[in-house]
């Protein structure tokens, strides 16, 4: 007897052998971060321009975010022998780096510092927070005329997928308009875990997942249908570019249902003694996620924790939020370089300005692009060493400063990616990965 059942948003009346589920309804077994963009879309439009493995130093990325705008005063670059009104509340550490010292909660990140290439000099002109985010994720200074796409959607175009997962993956959630995918296409925008690692609610990944109507079975009766509907339009049109369409579909099939794409998301592989070491909370979880995802293949990781925009009461602040980074950052590291994966993997940690020089009537600090401090590592950058130099009171660049330019084609290099190639936007315009900028050797090992 006939049963009227629903399926994928469609009411269907005929007997369940008799269903003609159309094409797109076959293949909607999960949603693109919300794009609108089944995995099957997203693979088609990956396939139009990605090169070939190149030689390159850093196989992936980690780009650590912290939004707000990070005190290098409070963090990288202390100034013990200032005035205590720019020097600050927060006192310092010995690193292992000669001579060198980080500020006091940073005991941790001091320990592995031998590793770290921390650079004193970053700067731009940019104040507000959008706008210093946008350099920060792009390499590029805002336009009013184009969205330019971030440093993980370059490297989603420029080098594709591997090992059946997304190249480009947000940890938590896309964590700003400018870490997308800019004059790009969609499909070269990140997957987003859409859930975080640290969610007391437990933690499942969007789209990885069947939909909770959708059996193991039914999804296999569905990959059947679609081998059915693909012969049929093969014998009625002999297309060289059905069975090209065909292989975008499998990829995605093959992520939803791979054994190693589930696996790298799953948290409970990891043992209790490493989420320790870490920190079982946002930053320790969402880094450890960050080091499963580059060892399984992904390309590119863009992880965001905290708030760091500080204008009142800098001491607490920092207090609260910089040991869980302290101690989930040197965790990441010494991880990486464990498990021979930091050679081929750059870490990146950014903010999008830093803090003005003096502290203010309210104990914090303001919005400050002159000077600032990022860190990197691994990826074939140079260990255990300060590259430029703020002043005495951090209000300007002493020596060596680097512009996002700069950053951004070093980035780039050593992924094996030519930061002055064009790509084209919109209007068929072709647009330098990087404009102006060049490879800071002496950031390389």
């Amino acid at each position: 007897m006939d049963k009227r059942t629903k399926c994928d948003g469609t009411w269907f009346s005929d007997p369940a052998h008799f269903r003609r589920p159309s094409r797109r309804n076959v293949l909607y077994v999960g949603m693109l971060g919300g794009i609108g963009l089944t995995l099957g879309d997203y693979f088609k439009a990956q396939a139009a321009e990605v090169a070939p493995d190149k030689a390159a130093a850093a196989k992936s990325v980690i780009h650590i975010y912290l939004p707000g705008g990070m005190a290098a005063q409070e963090s990288w670059d202390p100034k013990p022998d200032a005035p205590l009104e720019y020097r600050g509340p927060l006192g310092t550490v010995k690193s292992r780096i000669d001579g060198e010292r980080l500020s006091e909660n940073m005991k941790h990140t001091a320990d592995i510092a031998d590793n770290l290439c921390i650079v004193r000099s970053m700067t731009h002109g940019e104040a507000a927070h959008e706008r210093g985010t946008h350099n920060m994720f792009t390499g590029y200074r805002p336009s009013p005329a184009i969205q330019y796409p971030s440093f993980g959607s370059v490297v989603s175009h420029e080098l594709g997928v591997r090992n059946n997962l997304p190249p480009y993956i947000c940890v938590p959630s896309l964590p700003n308009p400018y870490a997308g995918s800019g004059y790009l296409s969609n499909a070269f925008g990140p997957f987003s875990l859409g859930a975080d690692p640290a969610s007391d609610k437990g933690f499942h990944v969007r789209d990885l997942s069947l939909p909770g109507d959708v059996s193991a079975d039914r999804f296999a009766n569905r990959r059947s249908m679609l081998t059915a509907v693909d012969d049929h339009f093969k014998k009625l049109e002999k297309s060289d570019s059905l069975d090209a369409m065909d292989s975008f579909y499998q990829r995605a099939y093959a992520m939803i249902s791979s054994k190693q794409a589930r696996e790298a998301f799953d948290l409970q592989a990891e043992s209790e003694e490493t989420k320790q070491q870490y920190g079982k909370n946002q930053a320790g979880l969402r880094m450890l996620m960050a080091r499963r995802l580059v060892e399984a293949g992904v390309r590119f990781v863009s992880m965001t924790y905290g708030g760091w925009d500080h204008h009142v009461r800098i001491k607490e602040a920092i207090d609260s939020q910089m040991p869980a980074f302290d101690k989930a950052f040197a965790a990441l590291i010494t991880d990486l370089k464990q498990r021979g994966l930091l050679d081929s993997t750059m870490v990146m940690v950014s903010s999008e300005f830093g803090r003005s020089p003096k502290i203010n009537k309210d104990q914090g600090r303001d919005h400050y692009p002159k000077v600032f401090s990022i860190c990197l590592a691994g990826g074939g950058i140079k260990k255990g060493v300060i590259h430029g130099t703020s002043d005495a009171i951090c209000s300007e660049p002493a020596s060596d400063p680097l512009c996002i330019e700069d950053m951004a084609m070093t980035l780039y290099h050593q992924l094996g990616i030519n930061g002055e190639k064009k790509l084209m936007s919109p209007g068929d315009r072709p647009i330098d990965i990087v404009r102006g900028g060049k490879v800071v050797d002496a950031l390389l090992a």
